[in-house]
């Protein structure tokens, strides 16, 4: 259970994972942090923010691919 803000080692770890995963593993991802964020909203406030980090993140992953 996540009580906290996410940590620069949790988004280092984050990417690395990501570069790691395939585009339909990385956008299951993205819509699963997508889907926890939003049923945080209006409840918990940090959790909500925990998740739309790690959306943040995948979702990097996803744009550097679709640039590349």
């Amino acid at each position: 259970m996540t009580t906290e803000h996410a940590t620069a080692e949790q988004f280092t770890t984050w990417a690395a994972r990501a570069k790691g995963m395939t585009v339909a593993a990385l956008l299951y991802t993205v819509n699963d942090c997508r889907e926890a964020a939003e049923a945080m909203r209006g409840w918990n406030p940090v959790k909500e923010g925990y998740y739309m980090d790690q959306l943040s993140t995948y979702r990097q992953e996803l744009d550097r691919r679709r640039a590349a």
